[in-house]
């Protein structure tokens, strides 16, 4: 819960336009005195938003901090409403990301103080997994740019840091380690824990939290693992409302999945039982669990490498608990781009590419949002022609573990670098998609309204698909009276298919059709103008040219295209 407090009118109101924006179940207006409503609300909020001064605002917190593991992040704002500041909990307690929450309200300016956050540097505190140790100290030699190392065995996918590979004990040197194995305290390592562990466990009817809590302990601790980087706990369906292991997953914080006998019994283990399969219908129940979940997607096919049993069975009067290793899943997100312009690359896109390690294009487009790009982000750039090459290279990257971002221009799934990428991938990787505003939309909003009903796309480019092919698509749009959009209409070496497309067209549509033509939309060098179907010079088109024809209804309207709807009230 948001906690919202105001000391004047103005920041009243301020404080209505968040509530009205984000709504109850998220923000609650604190009224009355200031002091004793910022006191409630830091004791009972996750977050504040406090319109008040800066100074006035530290001085009324002062007595209530006790931590920055506890403290709510506190943002606050001028009398004006121009700047958002993050001023307590950055990272932990999440005020830089609602300082630009508020700032999306109320048209402010997000302010952020974190060293990180002003150098677009990948704050340790803020990876995936949890972190321990010399976090301070690190993320100091990071911004310093000293050398820090990063020991990976295997890669899991991390945003970008800028470290080195591990090659040896090196005294003194910075490390950042992800390993879910424990290891001594060290002034100049921080343990980056992935949810690499399953245990698996099982019980009979009663058993306790604490015995079961105290039994995975031991097994953690007797193979030297890291509580923290338990993912989940695994079981047998028929324990699913086993009060001792609901509350003990509840406890450690992690998911408890079950799985029914028949799957666990189809399990392999090295010490099956004949009690679990009298009483559950399985020979094993804690070894087969952790290895069953920690097989995870992929395993079905034999895409994905297989798990580790680290922990064999260990008993207790009550319960027995096994630990397996999961292994990594990369994770490819394919990135549209949008047409050109930084305004319409979306914030989801922003996202992704500061959240990958590595980043896979064509060189022009990589050189559109290089500057968006965290310190460390490894990128992998070619040129036109190689589209193979970087499908399979992003799906090489992802599944070597790290976090790639394969970028392409417009909407990745559109004539882009989706379609190549997904065929190669198997389902041992994670896969996000990242829309992208295509060049064809972005051509009918300079346009008018030229896509207000039925249209298709079709590129004119032959050099993946016969120019039988396309002909006959383009028939087909004619004679469907389709809207028409053509993408890669013309080029130095290719410059009959477009006429031809056109006189396809002009066999099922007037002369006076209207007919778009748009250059480089969105980009500097941008044109646009509405034309004919016969008035139409095609010596003006080029490849990053759309053209788009309406149907037998499209019209223009002050200078505009019009495609009607077919609303009734129109008529």
């Amino acid at each position: 819960m948001i906690g919202l407090v105001a000391a004047t009118a103005a920041g009243r109101r301020g404080c209505e336009r968040l509530a009205a924006a984000w709504g109850p179940e998220r923000a609650r207006v604190y009224d009355g005195p200031v002091r004793e409503s910022l006191t409630e609300a830091f004791r009972g909020c996750d977050h504040l938003v406090v319109f008040l001064a800066t100074g006035a605002t530290v001085r009324l917190l002062a007595p209530l901090l006790g931590g920055k593991d506890a403290d709510p992040g506190v943002v606050t704002v001028d009398e004006a409403h121009r700047y958002a500041l993050a001023l307590l909990g950055g990272h932990g307690g999440g005020a830089n990301d609602l300082a630009a929450d508020v700032a999306a309200v109320l048209g402010s300016e997000p302010v952020v103080t974190t060293a990180t956050d002003a150098t677009s540097h990948t704050a340790l505190d803020t990876l995936p997994y949890p972190v321990e140790g010399a976090v301070a100290a690190v993320t100091r030699a990071l911004l310093d740019g000293d050398p820090v190392a990063l020991r990976a065995d295997p890669p899991w996918p991390l945003p970008p840091l800028p470290t080195t590979a591990w090659q040896a004990p090196d005294a003194g040197q910075p490390l950042v380690w992800v390993t879910d194995e424990t290891h001594g305290p060290r002034e100049d390592t921080v343990f980056v824990r992935p949810p690499s562990l399953v245990v698996g466990v099982g019980a009979s009817r009663g058993v306790t939290s604490a015995e079961v809590l105290a039994l995975v302990r031991a097994a953690l601790a007797e193979a030297g693992l890291a509580e923290a980087s338990v993912a989940a706990l695994a079981t047998v369906d028929a324990k699913a409302s086993e009060a001792g292991i609901v509350e003990a997953a509840a406890h450690l914080g992690v998911e408890l999945r079950t799985f029914p006998a028949g799957a666990l019994a189809g399990v392999a283990v090295p010490n099956p039982s004949d009690a679990p399969l009298q009483a559950v219908g399985t020979p094993s129940v804690a070894e087969a669990a952790a290895l069953l979940d920690a097989r995870g997607p992929g395993a079905a096919t034999g895409t994905a490498p297989g798990p580790e049993l680290l922990v064999p069975k260990r008993k207790s009067a009550m319960a027995t608990a096994a630990v397996a290793r999961r292994r990594p899943r990369g994770r490819l997100a394919v990135v549209g781009l949008g047409p050109g312009a930084r305004d319409l690359l979306t914030p989801r896109a922003s996202a992704e590419l500061r959240r990958a390690s590595v980043v896979v294009g064509l060189d022009q487009y990589v050189a559109q949002i290089r500057d968006l790009l965290r310190p460390g982000t490894r990128v992998l750039e070619s040129g036109l022609g190689a589209e193979e090459e970087r499908a399979r290279t992003a799906v090489a990257e992802a599944r070597a573990g790290h976090a790639v971002a394969l970028i392409g221009s417009g909407d990745a799934g559109v004539y882009a670098m989706a379609s190549p990428a997904l065929a190669e991938a198997a389902d041992d990787i994670d896969v996000v998609g990242v829309p992208g505003v295509t060049a064809a939309l972005a051509a009918a909003a300079l346009l008018g309204a030229p896509l207000g009903h039925d249209h298709v796309s079709i590129s004119l480019s032959d050099l993946h698909t016969p120019w039988e092919v396309i002909e006959r698509r383009v028939r087909a749009a004619a004679e469907s009276d389709l809207v028409v959009t053509f993408y890669n209409p013309r080029s130095r070496g290719r410059d009959w298919q477009l006429p031809k497309a056109l006189a396809i067209l002009a066999e099922h549509r007037a002369p006076h059709t209207p007919v778009g033509v748009v250059h480089a939309a969105s980009r500097p060098d941008e044109r646009a103008a509405v034309t004919t179907l016969t008035a139409l010079d095609v010596a003006a088109v080029d490849m990053v040219t759309v053209v788009t024809v309406g149907n037998t209804a499209t019209r223009t309207v002050a200078g505009r295209m019009v495609t009607p709807r077919g609303y009734r009230w129109q008529s």
